[in-house]
């Protein structure tokens, strides 16, 4: 049995849909183990003091990781490794993880060693609380983070051209592991540092899922001083990426500076609201981008561009529907959620109402969001790697202005409306909602841009994104109404003051939605429901030996 379950982790997955709806029934499990976590963080420092300065540490290690680690991703490495005979793709790997690591470790202990600085700058209230001391070495903690994970990356391009998917997405699952040992175990004894220790433990054991592919392989990497020859093609291909990277990490860095000074807790709700869009987003959007990159590579040159066409169409037309589709439920039940993940021990009623609308605003663009994923990818796999990067400063900029803009007085009505609308005009801090609000309308900026230059490679990819667009707004319209009503119904059987009446009051709501807005999808015809209705079927009745069919697919980490 034991074999069975080995066997079944290392084989190889091939087939697009199939790949994604594998890699979303393992992401749900990391999700899952991620919703662990926030409400192991909830209820123990609430949307309190502590979070703000963990979640505020945690934005340096991340700035890092675009700007360093992503300059020898998977992206890059993929398409040079299919192909490569076995010394080749050895070599390669020795001269970018040693690349990586001197680079990338050497910049880390410099900004170690100007990090109280560094951090009096972008959060000065934090900064210089009571616990300025713990803040500065969490924060110096945490930069080994961005190291093992962008060694996971090299080593994990080899997980993937050999579409390991299932070995490859136990990854994240072992990496919140990591950090929720952290809150219960290391942070009673070390406190901050505690916390700081176990998201390295976490980082560390996401690297270590690799190594038994590269030594089947044969291509365990070792020391090796990289050449210029060999890292200049990759650096010059890698550069468009990591500063696109860097400019998302940027915004974010910005968004949570702006964030802590809008007082306590305003950080800690913000990232609570995010980490609760990130579940539907790696479900959906993350697992159809990642499934398809490797074959929109294969599928790149000019000779396979309708190839290409019907993969990326594919892709976006799933993205769309379901992110659309889940839209209208999470609207709907949005307090359900984050009482039912969050509300416990100290996270109060205030900070409950106050995630649920942040949450709305950011659920807005989760189609968006899984749109430039998948968009992307397709650009770096056309070799367009510049254009993403453009897209990804002009929505930085206009994040950050926009939000700028929303925080001053000349704003202030805006503000008093806008939190009446979402039902939270009564709590203080209203404030943070500009803060998504910002970073939603940058994200359908975005995805506007990558739409406009895949016109380039694929001029009828648009039209082909009309009907599930309209669909799923059908769907997600049945869904939430169906919902609604199933709340207004159970709302007189039994007082909303336990966490299982909670938990059955929303799944109830929430199993009706989903009925509806399949009946819809159903009703309509629409294409993409009845393919995933079918590719689930064969996934779940296919017998041990039998492989999986469709167009190859596959992925690159997802950033934690």
């Amino acid at each position: 049995m034991v074999q069975g379950i080995l066997a079944r982790i290392k084989a190889p997955v091939r087939g697009l849909h199939q790949a994604a709806y594998l890699l979303a029934a393992l992401t749900l499990a990391s999700q899952l183990l991620a919703l662990l976590r926030d409400r192991t963080f909830a209820h123990t420092f609430g949307a309190g003091h502590t979070l703000d300065l963990y979640y505020a540490a945690f934005r340096v290690p991340d700035l890092v990781f675009a700007l360093v680690s992503s300059l020898v991703s998977a992206y890059v490495l993929i398409p040079r490794i299919m192909g490569m005979d076995r010394d080749t793709t050895r070599r390669l790997l020795s001269e970018s993880a040693t690349f990586l690591f001197a680079f990338g470790g050497a910049l880390c202990v410099i900004l170690a060693m100007f990090m109280p600085q560094f951090l009096a700058f972008l959060y000065p209230d934090l900064a210089t609380s009571g616990a300025s001391d713990a803040f500065v070495l969490l924060a110096r903690i945490l930069l080994i983070q961005p190291i093992l994970l962008g060694l996971s990356g090299i080593f994990g391009s080899v997980t993937q051209v050999h579409r390991r998917f299932v070995l490859f997405a136990i990854s994240p699952v072992l990496y919140n592991l990591g950090i929720i040992l952290g809150a219960v175990v290391l942070y009673p004894v070390w406190g901050l540092a505690g916390l700081g220790f176990g998201v390295v433990l976490g980082a560390v054991a996401y690297l270590m899922v690799n190594i038994p592919v590269l030594i089947e392989e044969g291509v365990f990497p070792h020391f090796q001083w990289p050449r210029f020859a060999v890292m200049w093609p990759i650096m010059r291909d890698s550069v468009p990426r990591s500063l696109a990277l860097g400019a998302g990490s940027v915004t974010a860095l910005v968004l949570t500076a702006f964030a802590s000074r809008l007082g306590t807790g305003a950080v800690s709700v913000f990232t609570f609201a995010s980490n609760l869009e990130a579940i539907p987003l790696a479900l959906i959007g993350s697992s159809y981008a990642v499934a398809a990159f490797p074959s929109l590579s294969e599928a790149s040159g000019l000779e396979r561009r309708s190839e290409f066409t019907s993969i990326l169409s594919t892709g976006a037309r799933h993205i769309i529907l379901w992110s659309t589709t889940a839209l209208g439920l999470i609207v709907v039940l949005r307090a359900h959620l984050v009482r039912v993940v969050l509300g416990t021990g100290a996270f109060d009623w205030n900070a409950t109402r106050l995630t649920a609308a942040l949450l709305a605003i950011l659920a807005i663009g989760l189609a968006a969001q899984g749109l430039v994923l998948l968009f992307s990818r397709a650009l770096y796999a056309v070799r367009q790697s510049w254009r993403p990067l453009a897209y990804q400063v002009a929505s930085a900029l206009l994040t950050i202005a926009f939000a700028s803009w929303l925080l001053t007085p000349a704003a202030s009505n805006l503000q008093t409306s806008f939190a009446a609308l979402l039902k939270v005009g009564d709590i203080p801090g209203t404030a943070i909602l500009f803060i998504a609000l910002a970073a939603t309308s940058g994200q359908l900026l975005l995805v506007v841009l990558s739409l406009l230059a895949l016109r380039s490679v694929t001029p009828d990819l648009a039209r082909t994104l009309v009907r599930p667009l309209a669909d799923g707004l059908l769907a997600a319209v049945a869904g939430g109404m169906a919902a609604y009503l199933i709340l207004f119904l159970e709302g007189g059987i039994a007082p909303l003051t336990t966490l299982a009446a909670v938990f059955i009051q929303g799944c109830g709501a929430g199993l009706g939605g989903l009925l509806a807005a399949a009946g819809v999808l159903f009703f309509v015809e629409n294409e993409e429901f009845s393919i995933v209705t079918q590719a689930l079927a064969r996934l779940l009745n296919r017998s041990h030996n039998e492989p999986l069919a469709l167009a190859p697919s596959a992925e690159e980490p997802p950033q934690p």
